[in-house]
């Protein structure tokens, strides 16, 4: 599903208008995002089921998700770190949606993993402060020779179980929710998305490739691929992975280019690296 169908950025013409608006002239000291775009001769956005914007360090990627989720009022968790036209130049950007309505408009970003598996290791730390402390007790009771002179029932239930169920089975019956330090800080982040990510909605996604391994990487491009396919996504991503950039039937604007225009992944500078890296080495992948 398409739900937003074009954004269109500004030209130089309108970026010099903003710029040197006598009320506003004197009181900014740097000009960013003016000029960012206009300089690639980048204007029109033609938007598919998923869109990709593939660039460099500071080649605008991150500048134009966060556009594009201002503009469209998107949900967001991270501030936006805004220079001094930002909101001046969001406000003059235009955009035009289909009449298809998503259900939600979520930007979500590296920032938002990161800080999910702050909270992912704060709770196993806390987790693993009840085992310690459950496998002393499980220890303390099973070899306690008191007999039965324990204060309460609940102490007398401690003690027979230690001494008929194994110190595992004695921490695992008591302690809560304990499932999650089962999981890989990659296997987290997996499943921060496949939580965030819901059906018949708009995802703009700041290289979700971050905290991920490679096979991660493929099992979050397939769940996008699902995502679009069968519960009528739409998904707008900055990103250089190139797992990522291999989406099915993705649309890659390449912010490296002047002017910016699409390709395909295959046509990427960071692909052709992995590509002719591998390549000078392919004999010895073909002795094994």
């Amino acid at each position: 599903m398409v739900y937003l169908k074009k954004f269109t950025l500004l030209d130089e013409i309108q970026e010099h208008n903003i710029e040197f608006n006598e009320e506003r002239r004197n009181i900014f000291n740097n000009n960013y995002p003016l000029h960012l775009f206009s300089s690639k001769s980048f204007k029109e956005i033609n938007f598919d089921k998923i869109t990709i914007f593939y660039g460099g360090n500071g080649s605008g990627k991150t500048t134009l998700i966060n556009m594009i989720s201002q503009k469209l009022n998107a949900s967001r968790k991270s501030p936006i770190d805004k220079g001094s036209y930002f909101d001046l130049y969001v406000e003059h950007c235009d955009y035009e949606m289909s009449f298809e309505q998503p259900m939600e408009i979520k930007l979500i970003t590296s920032d938002d993993v990161f800080d999910y598996l702050i909270d992912v290791r704060s709770i196993n730390a806390n987790v693993n402060r009840q085992k310690e402390r459950l496998s002393k007790e499980y220890l303390d009771y099973k070899f306690n020779n008191n007999g039965n002179s324990f204060d309460n029932y609940d102490e007398l239930k401690m003690s027979y179980d230690s001494k008929r169920k194994s110190m595992s089975k004695f921490v695992r019956e008591r302690l809560g929710n304990n499932n999650i330090i089962e999981w890989s800080n990659g296997e987290s982040a997996l499943m921060f998305w496949e939580r965030e990510i819901k059906e018949d909605s708009i995802y703009i996604l700041d290289e979700p490739e971050n905290s991920l391994s490679a096979e991660n990487q493929l099992k979050l491009k397939r769940f996008i691929e699902d995502s679009t396919r069968f519960y009528n996504c739409q998904f707008i991503i900055s990103t250089h992975s190139p797992f990522l950039l291999k989406l099915m039937d993705a649309k890659i604007y390449d912010l490296d280019d002047t002017p910016v225009v699409t390709k395909k992944w295959t046509e990427l500078s960071n692909v052709l690296v992995y590509y002719n890296f591998f390549k000078q080495y392919e004999e010895e992948f073909d002795k094994k």
